[in-house]
């Protein structure tokens, strides 16, 4: 009989103050992503919608909060460190192959599979931080900039939530990351679209945000919205990530896991002393 799987151990953990910090940055993102489809018509919300700078920017330091805590809680040693290093940097790297073209987007397959094995907390600081590290690279740094950030690290951050991680193996677990992985990738469209959806009133206004229409209302518009704008580029998105995890998801997975087995990261530190 084939000996169950070892634990897979965590290069970061989520401890009290990252996980408070987490829940309030992903409150304050929802809030500042969603608040069109919960505002009342007689809201002033959207009079303040020149605040929006201002909002990004707390946003923005919010996120950095949250993963200068996560690593300081964890103790994050040099060992997680290299490899949140690598990975941040291939994800970015990956980010720009098929730019504008129908969504190929692998940069997604990769974070997927590094939440899956290596946990969410190191999965949302992965996530965000390859994010920003991609906007830098692609020029892409802007206002849309902590949301993506934000999206991508709760994308990334998922994949380490899925259940059975030290049971499930094979073609069954590939499955169920592709499944994530396809929903998610939608998910992740809907939410950066949201963020900038309410600010097109001049160029889309028969599907953009009304101030003066109700939720139900504003939410057909913000479907019809997608569907008519990005719903391609997310087909495809969703598509590239369930090809690329059911076809080099092994391979990944495997890797991924050895170096974390061989990292060892939650194995005390100890010092010998001189020989005599």
């Amino acid at each position: 009989m084939t000996p169950p799987p070892t634990p897979q151990s965590r290069p970061i953990r989520l401890g009290p103050r990252s996980l408070a910090a987490l829940v309030l940055v992903s409150a304050v993102g929802l809030g500042a992503i969603g608040w069109p489809l919960f505002a009342p018509p007689d809201s002033q919300a959207s009079a303040h919608a020149q605040d929006a700078p201002w909002l990004f920017a707390g946003l923005l330091v919010l996120l950095v909060a949250v993963v200068a805590a996560t690593i300081s809680e964890s103790g994050v040693g040099p060992k997680a460190v290299a490899m949140l290093g690598v990975l941040a940097a291939t994800g970015a790297a990956l980010r720009p192959i098929g730019a504008g073209t129908a969504g190929i987007e692998p940069m997604f397959f990769l974070m997927l599979l590094s939440g899956r094995v290596l946990g969410p907390g190191f999965g949302f600081v992965l996530g965000s931080l390859s994010m920003f590290a991609s906007a830098l690279l692609t020029g892409g740094v802007g206002p849309w900039m902590p949301f993506q950030m934000l999206s991508m690290g709760w994308f990334t951050m998922g994949a380490g939530l899925l259940p059975a991680p030290d049971r499930l193996r094979g073609l069954p677990e590939r499955l169920m990351i592709a499944a994530y992985g396809f929903v998610a990738a939608f998910a992740y469209g809907a939410m950066t679209n949201l963020a900038g959806w309410p600010f097109l009133r001049e160029q889309a206004s028969n599907i953009a945000y009304d101030p003066d229409a109700g939720v139900l209302a504003n939410l057909a518009r913000f479907i019809v919205y997608c569907l008519t704008t990005s719903l391609g580029w997310d087909l495809g998105r969703a598509l590239v990530t369930v090809v690329l995890t059911l076809t080099l998801g092994p391979a990944i997975l495997k890797a991924l896991r050895r170096a974390t087995r061989r990292a060892a990261f939650e194995a005390p530190v100890t010092f010998d002393g001189p020989a005599a």
